[in-house]
């Protein structure tokens, strides 16, 4: 091989050199960033999502209990976990009630609900006491709370309400609805021996023409007593 043959090899030879130190360092760099993006992922907070179930249980006597079984979840892996330290309801009366007395609301319980062959039923059981608890995506919650307001009773009209989830150093998580109370659930109340009825919040107006759009009313049909 002759000189010039010798500097095209050897100028050949350098490049491709230089061309794989600056792909072996590009890639290092990738696999870093890729490697801080997921440690900063796993380090952040975990987004809570809330959705409120299509069914409460209310029931009415000497005082009210308005039973919920919120959904606690998050999409986002994270090393990080959310914990809900408190969990409060607002319910305040609207239009013709709004100047009637609002209720005092405090989580009394956890619970949970069983079927009874026997009765086709169902059954109640205490499920925990009110306590902090932990959200991850590992491990999403649905617990059904108890709430319950001493010395106070619906009358027939519109509430609006609010499911409050109350986090250590942030804002609280807040979902919104409305409920509806009737002269019949109210009548309901003081004649049925059962001890809760049920609302719903989906049922289509096929079957209740009146119904107002995504609030929870009285409904009767239920196969359990």
């Amino acid at each position: 091989m002759n000189d010039t043959g010798k500097r095209v090899s050897g100028s050949r030879r350098k490049r491709f050199e230089a061309v794989h130190k600056w792909a072996a360092t590009a890639t290092a760099v990738l696999a870093l960033a890729i490697s801080l993006y997921n440690f900063t992922q796993l380090q952040r907070k975990p987004r809570i999502d809330v959705a409120l179930p299509h069914l409460v249980r209310i029931e009415q006597g000497k005082f009210v209990i308005l039973y919920i079984q919120p959904t606690l979840s998050t999409r986002f892996k994270t090393e990080k976990v959310e914990v809900i330290s408190d969990v409060r309801l607002k319910l305040h009366p609207t239009g013709s009630i709004t100047s009637s007395k609002r209720p005092d609301f405090y989580w009394r319980e956890n619970s949970a609900w069983g079927y009874e062959p026997s009765s086709g039923g169902l059954t109640y059981r205490w499920a925990g006491d009110p306590a902090p608890f932990v959200v991850s995506q590992d491990k999403p919650q649905q617990p059904t709370i108890a709430f319950e307001a001493d010395g106070w009773n619906f009358q027939p009209g519109r509430y609006e309400g609010s499911l409050q989830l109350h986090r250590s150093g942030r804002n609280p998580l807040v979902k919104k609805f409305c409920l509806v109370i009737s002269k019949e659930v109210i009548d309901k109340f003081r004649t049925d021996q059962r001890s809760y009825q049920f609302f719903r919040n989906d049922v289509p107006r096929s079957i209740f023409p009146n119904k107002a759009p995504g609030c929870y009313e009285f409904f009767p049909f239920s196969s359990f007593s």
